[in-house]
């Protein structure tokens, strides 16, 4: 079982994961681990962009980022992403906007 009995703002966490650019993130790493290199290319944001705005899913662990070679892979923790949407209902908003955006960007 996923626990989430860290101390995050659960609103900031809300905010953060609906922005735009975190969503189409969370979209591309939805169905695996992909390299810096491809999400940049992918989505035409630079590395340190990408940083940047998941800054706050990194910090709490809802995407980690491993070396490899010398490149960054970046990984979300479904387990956890999926907990925090089911403990809010808000989040099947979120859900299918997410589901939306992948299909759209895909």
């Amino acid at each position: 079982m996923v626990n989430l009995s860290e101390s995050f703002d659960r609103q900031k966490m809300m905010e953060t994961l609906v922005d735009p650019d975190v969503s189409s993130i969370l979209a591309e790493l939805e169905s695996g681990e992909k390299d810096s290199v491809y999400l940049t290319d992918k989505l035409q944001l630079s590395s340190i962009q990408i940083k940047d705005r998941l800054s706050y899913v990194i910090e709490h662990h809802f995407v980690i980022i491993d070396q490899n070679n010398g490149n960054e892979i970046f990984k979300v923790d479904l387990n956890k992403l999926n907990k925090i949407m089911e403990s809010d209902d808000n989040f099947k908003n979120v859900v299918d906007g997410l589901t939306e955006l992948d299909q759209y960007l895909n």
